[in-house]
């Protein structure tokens, strides 16, 4: 596949949607040969033998490795950060960009403790989205612009992509755009995000039920442009560019899942290559995934953002691939199989 460096309409990005390579039949075929030959019971490690499988269908090698791993976090402003649905102002985007590139956030230790590479992309924070309670938070060019970035970060020689955001307000954008594709009321997707009070909560669903009103389209990649950020833009791009490169991606919590959310309605089929780190103590969160057919890795009672429950996820897969890789089987050290 050829480098993408830019988007020239939807149109474009939907034909990008319709030719999704699929897993890698081969490499599957060599998992499903040695997996039943390791020394143990069959099925008796559970979800890190799900895992060894899917790494290995979508990296399109056997055994799969995690030698090169890329957290992206993705940070963007909102116009409805001013209606006061955050406990935080907006300033704080572009303090927490500078905190990343420091080395002092959550995301930065953990991706130091697994061994990941971290690049953070600050999109437009001197330009925050438009108020989407009165009509499209981006226009096309904006979110094609957006969307774009993310399409780059894809590489041909990376092993997982970890995927996350930052920026004050993107919980209410994620709450709308669930909001707007599976009904239902607004206070059922809205929490509390950094931590609100009553009274914000109020405002925040308010918000959330007012942009659905305003943008009532229910088609994937319309929700995400009128309802979502640059950074959830970037996110889905991000998601989609893995795919092109048939590369295997970790979502974080409930942003980063609305962004993909956004582009599952577009195609179902454009989350097959994607694991969730974490469920967040977002209450969207959990519903959300329902609706997509994803189960979490952990359940740690994390809300923080920034790819840090994909980030910590990662271990889990990490131990997937040694097990697979590494154990022996039944034939190399002489132990009886099942008889």
């Amino acid at each position: 596949m050829k480098e993408i460096t830019g988007l020239g309409s939807i149109a474009e990005l939907r034909a990008l949607l319709a030719n999704m390579p699929g897993p890698d039949e081969e490499a599957l075929a060599k998992w499903a040969e040695r997996e039943p030959n390791l020394t143990k019971p069959a099925g008796s490690l559970g979800r890190l033998e799900e895992i060894s499988r899917h790494l290995t269908a979508w990296q399109g090698r056997h055994p799969p490795r995690l030698e090169n791993v890329r957290a992206r976090v993705y940070a963007g402003n909102h116009g409805v950060a001013d209606l006061g649905v955050s406990a935080f102002p907006s300033v704080v985007t572009q303090q927490m960009v500078l905190n990343f590139a420091g080395g002092g956030a959550a995301i930065n230790q953990l991706c130091r403790a697994f061994g990941m590479e971290l690049g953070v992309e600050a999109l437009e924070l001197d330009k925050p989205t438009a108020d989407f309670t009165k009509g499209p938070a981006m226009t096309e060019a904006e979110f094609l612009t957006a969307f774009a970035v993310g399409l780059r970060a894809a590489a041909p020689n990376l092993d997982l992509m970890v995927i996350g955001e930052m920026g004050i307000g993107n919980t209410t954008s994620a709450a709308a755009i669930a909001h707007a594709l599976y009904g239902g009321d607004a206070s059922d997707w809205t929490g509390r995000g950094t931590g609100v009070d009553d009274e914000r909560l109020k405002i925040k669903i308010d918000v959330v039920a007012k942009g659905a009103k305003a943008n009532p389209s229910k088609d994937g990649l319309e929700v995400l442009r009128c309802l979502g950020g640059r950074e959830l833009a970037a996110m889905a791009g991000a998601i989609l560019g893995a795919r092109l490169w048939r590369i295997p991606v970790m979502l974080d919590g409930y942003v980063c899942c609305a962004a993909a959310a956004a582009l599952y309605a577009a195609d179902p089929r454009a989350l097959d290559h994607c694991l969730v780190g974490h469920v967040s103590v977002e209450p969207g969160h959990r519903a959300l995934l329902e609706r997509v057919g994803k189960r979490p890795l952990l359940d740690m009672e994390m809300r923080l953002g920034e790819a840090s429950g994909a980030a910590l996820a990662v271990g889990l897969l990490k131990g997937a691939v040694a097990c697979h890789a590494g154990m022996a089987t039944f034939a190399e050290v002489g132990v009886a199989g099942k008889g």
